[in-house]
């Protein structure tokens, strides 16, 4: 059944009689699944793919990468969820290599991000040093090419 899921990653507007028919399942079995999937909660939610390089405004999108010091008893846990409750962060990842974690942060402005880091996470205890970098272009994401030109890779066929 994870094969529902790989469809709704892709589209997740695609109807459940379409989903059946690619699977050879019944709309209701999908359906089924489907709700089972949201009531587990491995289904979180749905949203849209947004290319924000077309929106008006600057908003801005930032990488940091964040040392900590994992606690005795909880790892790195308690400081993620710490972490995790500010809400210019959108996406936060548990890393090996030379950071712990890895958030994604927007904000309206340069500077309003900056002063997130400087004032409200680098000032954490448990939090030992960041690295910010800052997004200038979306090229691709989620799989799906920004740039609006659509490239027909297959090759041609003539009778």
């Amino acid at each position: 059944m994870h094969e529902i899921l790989d469809i709704l990653k892709k589209n997740a507007r695609t109807s459940v009689e379409d989903i059946g028919k690619m699977l050879r399942l019944s709309p209701e079995d999908v359906a089924t699944q489907i709700e089972t999937y949201e009531q587990s909660g491995t289904i979180r939610g749905y949203r849209a793919l947004v290319n924000e390089d077309d929106l008006p405004g600057d908003r801005v999108t930032s990488v940091i990468e964040v040392k900590v010091q994992p606690e005795r008893e909880g790892g790195f846990d308690r400081i993620a969820r710490r972490i995790s409750g500010f809400p210019e962060v959108k996406n936060m990842y548990l890393m090996s290599g030379k950071y712990d974690l890895l958030l994604f942060v927007e904000g309206d402005t340069l500077r309003e991000v900056a002063t997130f880091v400087s004032e409200r996470l680098s000032t954490l205890d448990g939090v030992l040093s960041t690295g910010t970098h800052f997004m200038l272009k979306t090229y691709k994401q989620d799989g799906v090419l920004m740039d609006g030109e659509k490239v027909d890779e297959r090759l041609p066929v003539s009778p």
